[in-house]
């Protein structure tokens, strides 16, 4: 379970991957292909759902930039 101290830096790390991912025209079952994730998983990262906030390891934070063809430092910009 994540840290409740950082659940709004995880929510707006969420939110900047669903701005960079809509910007690429990827729904979230097209992007949770390409990462090999389940789309409830990009729901939860996402922040959707509104009650749920996960957050994500470096490695799949790696991923998710590199499918996104964005620096993980522009995701982590402004958090």
């Amino acid at each position: 379970m994540m840290n409740e101290y950082y659940r709004e830096k995880y929510r707006l790390l969420g939110l900047k991957i669903a701005m960079y991912r809509k910007m690429r025209g990827l729904t979230q079952e097209q992007f949770a292909e390409k990462l090999g994730k389940s789309w409830s998983f990009i729901s939860q990262i996402e922040a959707n759902n509104g009650t749920t906030v996960k957050g994500v390891s470096l490695s799949t934070l790696f991923l998710i930039a590199e499918v996104l063809d964005v620096s993980v430092s522009k995701l982590l910009e402004d958090i």
